[in-house]
């Protein structure tokens, strides 16, 4: 036998893969967190479990030192290690900020406290921590504007509000800087300054926890939950797990525990929660690989791109969908156009003598054949429209990094948001070109929940489960195969399958099938009212 050709080998080399892919290398020797574990010694915290390391891809986190088990407690972090508000009316600025009017908010007393540690430089009681904290941040208040010009047009809305923001809480603040001059030999402007604040807020914004204050009077009545975590926060965010996370009033800590098993010297993640890139980027300044919550939002004027101009109806259709919430939040996704967007399409796609059904399109019944097939076309040219302005973009980004290399990191981000966005529409697109080739089952839903009746094709080989009748056929489906509803199918073993929320899904080829299918196993089926006489006998 060839030396190394064996199944240990093959399994060895499999393990040596992984784990150079997945592996990230040790940091916790670097003196900045030999100090930062010292700190957080003397405050009653030690890690056993976790140990900072840097990976591919995500770069700075925690690495587990053992397998851990699914519910096994990975962090309990004493109250003593949090930055909170009760940790800033404790220090100096307590005084200040009791008698300061109008009361400051809580996350402005952060800030400030941050800013003010920072300055203090050696002599601040938090600088282990402080030393370990992003200098930088890729929040899109940090990037140029000629990157945030390159963001999709709701995200980049999103983006100039949050700059406005940012720099309305720094103009509103500056008289309470100035009433801190006292604490300071160097004048407050220099220390207080935009750049210094926006570092602040953006350390607040991306890395606090949730935890909740009782409400002081010194504070304004905005709410009190944020606690800066330190060490914690060195957790990366993955949409793919799930974590229990939470203070622990009894303990006084805290804690974060597994729901999941996760195998030794892996990076350990958290979950911020079910956000699409669009939001990541915004709140946190980053985009993740394969979301499954990414999306691409279609905003109003795109909805109505290639609808007909000659619809008197048209601004009626705007303001019902406008009226029902259902102008924002459209979207495409992994699994295709959303439910949403195809709801609202049917509904501006709506002939006049169909226009009084409206209601029943929002509440999701089938108006016609027709207008499934016309939305499911407008969705398509959207679609496409989408996927050709994405590769404009990016050639246009690959254009200015060769360009402008100083912006080369900003640049790269919004590239990385783009190309998520192109695989989504690619997958829509797909999707929805299946769904344009002729319908391969149609069921009349009325007859079937009344008599258990539906046209079927047959399956490629001329026979199917349900009797074995010869092509072009009619069928009769067992009522107790579909749910009142005519939404769910039940296979042999007992398996349910059900549409999906905008009324398509695969079901098993031995159920369904066309003979114009090359492959019989996939196939898709939509609830269509017939014409009578298209109904079955």
């Amino acid at each position: 036998m060839k030396k190394g050709g064996g199944r240990t080998s093959r399994i060895r080399r499999r393990k040596l893969f992984r784990c150079s892919v997945s592996r990230g290398v040790n940091e916790s020797y670097k003196p900045e967190f030999i100090e930062l574990k010292k700190w957080l010694k003397d405050r009653k915290f030690e890690d056993t479990n976790l140990i900072p390391a840097c990976f591919p891809g995500t770069g700075r986190g925690l690495m587990s030192k053992t397998s851990l088990r699914e519910g096994q407690m990975i962090i309990s972090l004493p109250e003593s290690c949090l930055i909170t508000t009760d940790t800033v009316i404790r220090s100096y600025l307590g005084t200040y900020i009791a008698k300061w009017q109008p009361p400051p908010s809580p996350l402005l007393a952060l800030c400030t406290f941050l800013v003010s540690e920072k300055h203090a430089g050696d002599q601040s009681l938090w600088k282990p921590y402080l030393e370990i904290l992003p200098q930088a941040y890729t929040c899109p208040v940090c990037l140029e504007p000629e990157v945030v010009n390159l963001f999709p047009k709701p995200l980049k809305a999103k983006a100039e509000e949050q700059r406005a923001r940012v720099q309305e809480f720094f103009s509103s603040s500056r008289d309470f800087f100035s009433s801190l001059q006292p604490l300071f030999s160097e004048a407050v402007e220099s220390i207080f300054s935009y750049r210094a604040l926006l570092w602040a807020w953006c350390t607040v914004n991306t890395r606090a926890v949730y935890v909740k204050h009782r409400q002081r009077q010194c504070f304004s009545t905005e709410p009190n939950t944020y606690a800066l975590a330190p060490y914690l926060d060195l957790l990366n965010h993955s949409p793919e797990v799930q974590v229990k996370g939470a203070f622990n009033e009894e303990t006084r800590c805290y804690e974060i525990r597994t729901a999941s098993n996760c195998r030794k010297h892996e990076e350990v993640f958290i979950c911020y929660g079910p956000h699409d890139n669009q939001r990541l980027l915004l709140e946190y300044g980053f985009v993740s690989i394969h979301n499954p919550h990414a999306c691409v939002y279609v905003s109003e004027d795109i909805l109505v791109k290639y609808l007909p101009t000659t619809d008197k109806q048209m601004n009626k259709k705007i303001s019902i969908l406008k009226d029902h919430d259902f102008i924002e939040n459209l979207t495409f996704g992994w699994d295709g156009p959303s439910w949403r967007l195809l709801t609202a399409l049917k509904l501006l796609c709506l002939e006049a003598e169909e226009f009084t059904c409206w209601k029943k399109v929002l509440l999701g019944e089938v108006i016609s054949d027709t207008n499934e097939k016309t939305s499911l076309v407008i969705a398509q040219k959207i679609c496409q429209y989408f996927i050709e302005e994405t590769n404009a973009m990016l050639r246009k980004i690959s254009h200015m990094k060769d360009e402008e290399v100083t912006l080369l990191n900003q640049l790269t981000l919004v590239e990385t948001l783009w190309t998520e966005e192109l695989k989504i529409l690619q997958a829509s697109a797909e999707i929805l070109n299946s769904l344009q080739t002729p319908f391969r089952v149609l069921v009349r839903v009325g007859l079937a929940q009344q008599q258990g009746q539906a046209l079927l094709f047959p399956a490629a080989t001329g026979k199917d489960a349900l009797g074995g009748r010869s092509a072009g056929q009619h069928h009769s489906l067992p009522s107790s195969l579909l749910c009142l509803q005519g939404h769910l199918w039940k296979s042999d073993n007992g398996t349910v399958y059900s549409t999906s929320c905008y009324g398509y899904q695969e079901v098993p080829s031995s159920y369904f099938c066309s003979g114009c299918l090359e492959e019989p196993s996939f196939h898709l089926f939509t609830t269509i009212l017939f014409e009578p006489e298209l109904s079955p006998p």
